[in-house]
């Protein structure tokens, strides 16, 4: 490789890079698996069940907002990684003032994505839940007797979790292709989207952690630039042909 691709890979944040990898490829899959499973929920409590969960519809729009607001920050992320990475640093950084506001931005993000991390935690803890919830259903759709069509599957003992709207018989799901429409088309699907979008959820977890690592060595690096700035020029006056062989390092 030539001078300028080793000095541009010197410049190039490479685990500001991936983590924001890590973070868009898992936002993607947790706004397309919820939304997918968010709509299969509403569809199998309005036509199983018979009644409409309207927060739910809700929550969709919620996803894809919250999905753009994420691509935008990790991109921000990797921008000001790029900004503190190499020469670069050397080059934006070298007055007082650039370094305050630097510090500042790396602090500012360091918040931002701490209370982020806390926010995708109580996510990944909604989607255990909601996963294993699904999960019974299955494993309910998956005895021998309810693959048959021989007998129920009986919600009313857990009538306290729907609303009081709901009726009894609609509790109870007993006709062939009523089960076929809860167990096949609603239930099989919507549990793979949780579990994929429980693991999107764990990546982005991972990402966020490993943004909130990048910015603080990114903090740290820009809050002693100026401390290494000062001690290569002393080396350099102490020792001048240090100065001119600097290249090889």
């Amino acid at each position: 490789m030539g001078d300028s691709c080793q000095a541009c890979l010197t410049r190039v944040p490479h685990a500001t890079l991936i983590a924001t990898i890590m973070c868009c490829w898992g936002v993607g899959v947790f706004c397309g698996t919820m939304y997918r499973g968010s709509a299969l929920s509403i569809l199998m409590f309005d036509e199983v069940f018979h009644f409409r969960l309207i927060w739910i519809e809700a929550l969709q729009m919620i996803f894809i907002v919250g999905s753009a607001c994420m691509a935008a920050l990790g991109f921000m992320l990797l921008c000001l990684g790029c900004l503190t990475t190499g020469a670069t640093r050397q080059k934006v950084y070298r007055a007082w003032r650039t370094r305050v506001g630097g510090r500042i931005s790396c602090a500012v993000f360091m918040i931002i994505t701490y209370i982020l991390t806390f926010v995708w935690l109580i996510l990944l803890g909604f989607l255990v839940i909601t996963t294993f919830l699904f999960t019974i259903f299955w494993k309910l759709c998956s005895k021998p007797k309810n693959i048959e069509h021989s007998t129920c599957i009986d919600f009313t003992q857990f009538d306290f979790m729907f609303p009081s709207s709901v009726k009894q018989e609609d509790m109870r799901i007993c006709e062939a292709h009523k089960i076929k429409l809860f167990c096949k088309d609603y239930v099989e699907k919507a549990e793979f989207m949780f579990i994929l979008a429980m693991v999107s959820c764990l990546l982005v977890i991972l990402s966020l952690v490993h943004y909130l690592m990048c910015l603080s060595a990114n903090y740290a690096h820009i809050r002693d630039h100026e401390k290494f700035q000062e001690l290569q020029e002393l080396q350099y006056l102490t020792n001048p042909d240090l100065h001119a062989s600097k290249d090889r390092f």
